[in-house]
């Protein structure tokens, strides 16, 4: 005989999930489509590597943003055509030049000529994007350091690719991921119609320009607590006014890409989770403190809680009272924590070991970066549905 009910608690599985709604995703890219129209969408396959969902995305049409080999042959599988694919990663071995091209890619993203070289080595007559670099600025992960070049070296390595046999195609931005303002996007802009009269003057005529990724999900709290609240409308105005700027600039009509990740997925992914214990002790300035430690954290699904804290839903716990409490993994790790431990987050104070917990907008790099089972704890299993179960 089954134990009754406990009043005011849930019952639920005690099996931890990430869970996402691919009707969802598949609205969040028509509307994409809609504010950009006439671009075309590759998918940043690294921030969700899930069968199903890269099989909705390229059936509705988009392409992929391949970072590896392996990520080409998952869009494949996705069904996506090769020549849907680009290969996006500036760091590349020669061996994995070769498999892409072996798998079909032919677009190829860049920033050095000695990267170039080995593309006109391994995959010859190959297309090139070269990345720009950018400031960063405005964005939670600012992406400026490890990849890019400056104007006058795109130019150096886009005359290279040219004598070198491959097709100069395009250039390529990224703004940093998660930007929260349109002035980035606009000096993006600013550079690259820079960089276009320098390639014309050298006989060079891109016929793309590959706005990359940046696009900011909706759902996210910053570390305090406060709802984010990037003015996409402002973003989306800037790039149909900078592409349009940009084709009128170039000697030749231009093709536009962009290469959303967690836009399109962020806010219709939910981990199911589970409390493991709400804590009270002194700390060591001497203040009294709550702790609530959950079943997911920093290494099996929220690595990005450094940067975001991801709203928590308690089923069965609304209209209770909350007390602050520090938001924590279950691991044995002083890291596991909403944002190094320092921005205490509202929570019921009944809460007790085993009661669900929902943590949302968690469909953006939860699966990417999970460990093997750091402490024991396995990776969380992804289930894909239609409906409801996918938002909380």
């Amino acid at each position: 005989m089954s134990a009754p009910k406990e009043p005011g608690r849930t019952r639920t599985s005690t099996t931890d999930r990430l869970c996402y709604d691919l009707t969802g995703i598949e609205r969040q890219y028509d509307i994409l489509l809609q504010e950009l129209p006439g671009t075309r969408v590759r998918f940043a396959l690294k921030a969700c590597p899930v069968d199903e969902v890269l099989h909705a995305l390229a059936a509705a049409g988009a392409g992929f943003d391949a970072a590896s080999p392996a990520e080409i042959e998952q869009a494949l599988r996705a069904g996506a055509r090769p020549d849907h694919i680009h290969y996006g990663n500036t760091v590349k071995s020669d061996q994995d030049i070769a498999e892409a091209h072996r798998l079909g890619v032919r677009t190829f993203a860049t920033d050095s000529v000695e990267d170039v070289t080995a593309i006109a080595a391994h995959a010859p007559r190959a297309r090139v994007f070269c990345r720009l670099t950018t400031s960063g600025e405005g964005a939670l992960w600012g992406l400026n350091r490890k990849f890019g070049c400056a104007p006058e070296d795109a130019v150096r390595v886009l005359a290279t690719a040219r004598d070198a046999g491959l097709v100069p195609a395009g250039l390529s931005v990224h703004v940093g991921s998660q930007q929260m303002t349109g002035e980035a996007w606009q000096q993006a802009v600013d550079t690259l119609a820079g960089t276009l009269v320098a390639l014309a003057g050298r006989g060079i005529v891109p016929d793309h320009v590959n706005l990359g990724g940046g696009l900011p999900a909706l759902g996210y709290l910053d570390r305090r607590g406060t709802p984010l609240d990037p003015p996409l409308d402002k973003i989306f105005t800037v790039l149909r006014e900078g592409m349009e700027h940009l084709d009128a600039l170039a000697a030749a009509p231009l093709d536009f890409v962009v290469e959303p990740g967690r836009h399109l997925v962020a806010d219709h992914g939910v981990i199911h989770a589970r409390v493991v214990r709400l804590t009270e002790r002194t700390q060591p300035d001497g203040g009294r403190a709550r702790w609530l430690y959950l079943s997911v954290g920093k290494f099996n699904g929220l690595y990005e809680m450094d940067q975001v804290t991801h709203p928590l839903v308690f089923p069965g716990r609304e209209g209770e009272e909350l007390v602050p409490a520090i938001v924590a993994g279950p691991t044995c790790d002083s890291d596991d924590a909403y944002g190094a431990g320092r921005y205490p987050v509202l929570v019921p104070a009944s809460l007790a070991s085993g009661d669900p917990v929902r943590v949302l907008s968690a469909g953006a790099y939860a699966g990417s970066y999970m460990t093997q089972g750091f402490n024991g704890i396995r990776p969380l299993p992804t289930v894909c549905t239609r409906g409801q179960e996918g938002h909380h």
